[in-house]
């Protein structure tokens, strides 16, 4: 869609003139500003919370929100990702971080997961005033759309094997349409295209993100290909994922769900009827937002105790 354009000579050039369909969302009821949490790499994340706490006296719990685009484009400042976590930060009266991180082809993957580890331990150090003040680090969440709701999967397996490595206390994740994939198609894959995307569109950001040479079975992208690791040994957190009923990932997330609910793991699939990709994030739809909202505040209540 001309938003990313890559060059036979290896230039790539990403659009600053992105039309979204809908305004970005500038209400009063949030604050939110943009802090950068890897100098080395100069990458930022935003810090968005309500502007008056239902509550003054108790901290915040903290969502981190990780914005999808195949893993090749996004950012924290795009209309959909900042309008739905100025949503995510009133309906559940929390602090949502969204960080930046690298994207491909210039830095294929692993490098978005190693950024969304060093986002979350960048919280722990401790040098921001809004997490100092007013965020609960022991009530902490992961939240993913598409690409991050796969980042989100991969802080969920490296926190269940290591649950010091982040310094804070992660209680669960929440895995919007998490884009995973594999070598053989899935129904829903070979079904009709979606409004705004296609297997064409899922194969090229596979072929630009993945690790050169490699295939939609690399562990970073199928969860359970041949050279994937076991998860059956992992202590997982409870995990929630969601998904349009007419999503091309679908079959992918549905059967997700299922093996780790077979290995005993605690997760919850919960199916849109009628949705497509982006169905939360980038919709206007208030009655459904409010639907989704309610589903993360009641899982986040659960798994607080």
């Amino acid at each position: 869609m001309g938003v990313l354009q890559l060059y036979s000579d290896g230039t790539v050039f990403r659009s600053d003139e992105i039309r979204f369909p809908f305004p970005i969302t500038d209400d009063s009821s949030v604050v939110f500003r943009d802090v950068l949490y890897d100098a080395v790499h100069g990458l930022h994340l935003r810090l968005i919370k309500p502007a008056v706490s239902l509550n003054s006296n108790t901290k915040l719990p903290v969502l981190f929100f990780f914005h999808g685009g195949g893993f090749c484009v996004g950012s924290r400042s795009w209309a959909n990702p900042h309008n739905c976590c100025v949503r995510l930060a009133l309906g559940l009266e929390a602090l949502v971080i969204v960080p930046d991180y690298r994207l491909a082809p210039e830095n294929r993957l692993p490098a978005a997961v190693e950024d969304g580890e060093k986002a979350i331990e960048w919280v722990r150090k401790g040098e921001d005033a809004w997490i100092e003040e007013g965020a609960d680090l022991e009530r902490v969440f992961v939240m993913g759309d598409s690409s991050g709701g796969n980042i989100a999967h991969h802080l969920a397996v490296g926190f269940g094997n290591d649950r010091g490595r982040f310094g804070v206390r992660i209680r669960g994740f929440v895995l919007m349409a998490p884009f995973f994939g594999g070598v053989v198609r899935t129904k829903s894959e070979e079904g009709p295209p979606e409004d705004f995307l296609n297997l064409d569109a899922l194969d090229r950001f596979w072929r630009l993100s993945l690790p050169l040479g490699e295939d939609r079975d690399h562990p970073l992208a199928n969860p359970f290909g041949p050279s994937s690791k076991s998860l059956e040994g992992v202590n997982l957190e409870p995990i929630m994922v969601m998904v349009g009923e007419n999503e091309l990932l679908k079959d992918r997330v549905q059967h997700y769900a299922k093996t780790l609910s077979q290995l005993g793991h605690r997760i919850e699939y919960v199916e849109f009827e009628g949705k497509q990709h982006g169905f939360f994030t980038s919709s206007q739809d208030t009655q459904l937002g409010d639907q989704v909202l309610a589903i993360i505040k009641r899982f986040m209540l659960q798994n607080s105790l």
